[in-house]
């Protein structure tokens, strides 16, 4: 064999040895332990479908369905315009943009676990700052219970809002900078407002990376759990349990809420279901955002 072979092997073996360890060799174990009876202590047993069967059963599986469909269409639907806002504001060309775009890029560098700690202090409903604050100034006149049944969810999408943006509207500066600055200026000789050259210019133009930022978003949203895991471990009553963390209380049950065995063959059956909603709803994303391709 070639020196040169043999170099280039050494560069891919790190990277395809990790892929095997870390991704091809899990995923095939939770293929096959997906069809056994196995809580990891004793030898697994095999019973086909039968975990599936329970899937169909499992209320508390569906109810996590349903609120990661909250969860993720309330992040989305003010993400997505939030970002691409903010990203307008901070493409002008204005003093301090640069301090403005790092103060709301800041968010999605910081550790979600350790900033939901943060916002546990700050939504506490006993002596949380926020309270606190509103109770001062006489804006109520009790608590709220923020991270209460009523309100969970609500606060979690907020969380969830606050970290996402500045990705998002870094993405969306990328996208407007691709765009001529000649055909702004063609628009204003034509006499068209701000409004027209958002709705006729920036928006057909920014159709490719508007996909992909939404796709991203989607994934991004349907898969989310650590910051709720940190805040409310989905309670109260499951009112914020969603997928990923009902999959991850299977796999690792270590809050006194859960049962306290493993139950990698069920976890590993659910993990796989919900893989393929995740996948079914971005294939169906994809359909209907065909016309985004095409750019005007």
């Amino acid at each position: 064999m070639k020196p040169s072979k043999i170099h280039a092997y050494m560069f891919i073996f790190p990277s395809l040895f990790l892929t095997v360890v870390f991704g091809i060799y899990p995923l095939l174990w939770a293929l096959r332990y997906m069809f056994y009876d196995y809580q990891g202590i004793g030898t697994p047993v095999f019973i086909g479908l039968d975990n599936f069967g329970r899937i169909l059963r499992d209320g508390q599986f569906w109810d996590s369905v349903g609120n990661t469909g909250v969860y993720a269409l309330g992040k989305l639907v003010v993400t997505i315009p939030l970002s691409l806002t903010l990203a307008i504001i901070l493409n002008r060309k204005w003093r301090g943009r640069s301090l403005f775009r790092a103060i709301y890029y800041l968010p999605t560098i910081f550790s979600a676990s350790v900033m939901a700690i943060v916002f546990f202090i700050i939504f506490n409903s006993y002596n949380g700052i926020l309270n606190q604050l509103l109770l001062k100034y006489h804006v109520i006149s009790e608590p709220i219970g923020w991270l209460g049944a009523e309100h969970a969810m609500l606060t979690t999408i907020i969380i969830a809002i606050w970290g996402a943006v500045g990705n998002y509207m870094l993405l969306f500066i990328a996208g407007l900078q691709s765009i001529p600055e000649e055909l702004y200026e063609a628009a204003s000789l034509d006499g068209a407002s701000e409004f027209q050259k958002l709705r006729n210019v920036t928006i057909p133009l920014l159709g490719p990376v508007l996909q992909m930022i939404i796709m991203l978003a989607i994934t991004t949203a349907l898969k989310g759990y650590e910051s709720i895991m940190v805040l409310t471990e989905g309670g109260p009553y499951g009112k914020t349990e969603v997928m990923y963390l009902y999959l991850f209380k299977l796999l690792f049950p270590v809050s006194a809420d859960t049962q306290s065995l493993q139950q990698l063959g069920y976890g590993s059956a659910v993990g796989f279901t919900t893989a393929l909603i995740v996948g079914a709803v971005t294939l169906i994303y994809f359909r209907i955002s065909k016309k985004l391709n095409d750019v005007y």
